[in-house]
């Protein structure tokens, strides 16, 4: 370490004074810049590097313990202490997370469903138990809304709506959508918070159609529907907020490639064992 910082100012003070200071000698200094790199430095030169290139996949949404988990899916079977300094080395650091912002509307007095769901967020099969809920996205031309539907299994958002209006027709767009796709069997569970848009009596009886049971959160209560709140937060840090959508067509094609292209096909979850959710469901059918 002391050659490397006598190398790296070399230029600015004699290297004599430099030797002098950090109490080395000259010819040890010489011998160090002829000799070739240990294996250990090259080592690490090659996990700098693929590290670094981690971090640039997630979109630096990864901090140490995604990392470690991909280095060991590629093979590398390196310690969480040694990707932290390399890590620390390179100043490479996950984006910010920026705290949650409360938008439901539930002063209305429309009927509300019981807590069915109870925070019961594990243990499901695939389209046993779905959440849902709606986000706001800033743009040049205004706000676009975001309702999106995730099944609990896998954490898999499987359907999703997105307008100019924040009301019925987005968040049944978006139950219709994920219905169309998964064909969940009877008695689905769904839950979303009480807002007046799943709240109104289009939602309600698009649910009954379904033969849906719905299931409502607590007044004020953002922990009842967390998996939800969590999906929401992830995609403004790790994507809406680091760029700038002029139009809303625009929005809507980043949002979707973001959400079917990252989220769904490589993030790696916490909840699935550092799984991306549609390689957990098809460990589940293997199983």
């Amino acid at each position: 370490m002391k050659y490397a910082w006598i190398d790296k100012h070399r230029d600015q003070y004699p290297v004599n004074r430099l030797c002098r200071v950090l109490g080395v000698s000259r010819s040890g200094y010489c011998q160090w810049r002829v000799r070739p790199p240990s294996s250990r430095a090259l080592a690490n030169q090659a996990l700098d590097a693929e590290v670094a290139a981690i971090d640039q996949a997630s979109r630096r949404s990864y901090g140490r313990p995604r990392i470690v988990q991909r280095l060991r899916q590629q093979g590398q079977m390196v310690g969480a202490e040694r990707v932290r300094k390399r890590l620390r080395r390179q100043g490479l650091r996950p984006v910010y997370r920026r705290p949650f912002v409360v938008s439901t509307d539930s002063a209305h007095p429309l009927p509300v469903a019981a807590n069915l769901l109870d925070r019961r967020f594990d243990g499901w099969q695939p389209d046993q138990a779905w959440v849902a809920d709606i986000t706001y996205v800033p743009t040049g031309e205004g706000w676009l809304y975001l309702a999106a539907v995730m099944d609990l299994a896998g954490r898999r958002i499987v359907g999703w709506s997105m307008s100019e209006a924040i009301d019925a027709s987005l968040v049944c767009a978006a139950l219709k959508s994920a219905w169309w796709q998964r064909k969940p069997d009877k008695g689905l569970l769904v839950h979303t918070d009480r807002g007046s848009q799943y709240a109104s009596g289009r939602y309600r009886a698009l649910a009954g159609d379904l033969d849906i049971t719905m299931s409502m959160s607590r007044r004020a209560n953002a922990w009842d529907n967390a998996p939800m709140e969590s999906f929401f937060k992830t995609l403004k840090v790790e994507r809406i907020y680091q760029v700038r959508y002029e139009t809303r067509a625009q929005a809507r094609l980043d949002i979707v490639d973001w959400i079917e292209g990252w989220d769904n096909r490589q993030r790696l979850h916490s909840a699935n064992g550092l799984l991306a959710p549609v390689a957990w469901e098809n460990a589940c059918l293997a199983a």
